[in-house]
C-alpha cells in the first residue's frame, strides 16, 4: 500500500541540537512501523547561509519519499520569503500539484490551500497554542487534523524535535492530489512555516 493510500501519519522529527538540515521519518501511527521519509534539501550554500540568516527567509526543498522502495511521492519548495511565503507542492515529475499561502493576520498559525489551478480548495486553522491544526475545506468542512505528540521532557527543553500526527478524512482518499496538497499541508506547517533557526 503505498503512502498516499493511507489516513494517518505519524511523523517523528530526527533529534538534534544544531542541524542545519531537517529529517523526519514517517510511521503507522497504529503499529510504529517506519512507512516514509522526509529530507530537506536546501542546496549547500543555503545550508551554510543558515548560520547567519534565520532559514526561514530563506529557500528550501523538501523530498517526501516512501520507504517501501525509496520513490519520491512529493516535494515541497519555498522560494526566498519575507513576507507571505508561496508553498508549491509539485510531483516527481515536476508537474504542480498545489501550493500554500501564509495568510495576512493569523493568531493561532494557519496558511490557504490551493490547487494547481489557482482554486481555494482549503485552510489551515491552528489554536492559541500554535500546535494543534485544522485542515479545513473552503465550506468549513473539516479535512484532517495536525495535532502535537509529545516526544519527552528532554526532548523538549534540549532540542527543536517535534513529533505529530496527520490524520485526513478517509472521505478524501479517492481524491489523490486532494489528499496529496493536505499531507504536504501537515508536513508544511513544521518543515516550512513553523521551523526556526536552531
Amino acid at each position: 500500500m503505498s503512502i498516499l493510500d493511507r489516513s494517518t501519519f505519524f511523523i517523528k522529527e530526527h533529534v538534534g541540537m544544531m542541524k542545519l538540515v531537517d529529517r523526519y521519518d514517517i510511521h503507522d501511527p497504529d503499529t510504529n512501523e517506519k512507512i516514509g521519509f522526509v529530507e530537506e534539501q536546501p542546496g549547500q550554500l543555503v545550508t551554510y547561509l543558515r548560520l547567519l540568516v534565520n532559514k526561514q527567509l530563506m529557500p528550501t526543498t523538501i523530498v517526501v519519499s516512501d520507504l517501501t522502495d525509496n520513490s519520491v511521492l512529493f516535494i515541497i519548495h519555498r522560494g526566498v520569503s519575507l513576507f507571505r511565503p508561496k508553498v508549491t507542492v509539485k510531483s516527481p515529475q515536476g508537474e504542480m500539484i498545489g501550493y500554500f499561502r501564509a495568510k495576512l493576520f493569523s493568531l493561532g498559525g494557519g496558511f490557504l490551500l490551493f490547487d494547481a489551478n489557482d482554486q481555494q480548495v482549503g485552510d489551515v486553522k491552528g489554536d492559541w497554542k500554535g500546535w494543534n491544526f485544522k485542515l479545513l475545506s473552503t465550506s468549513g468542512e473539516e479535512l484532517g487534523t495536525v495535532t502535537k505528540k509529545w516526544a519527552g521532557m528532554a526532548k523538549e527543553i534540549f532540542t527543536s524535535a517535534d513529533n505529530y500526527i496527520v490524520a485526513l478524512s478517509p472521505t478524501i482518499q479517492s481524491n489523490r492530489s486532494l489528499a496529496t496538497l493536505l499531507l504536504a499541508a501537515g508536513l508544511a506547517i513544521d518543515t516550512v512555516f513553523k521551523e526556526s533557526k536552531n
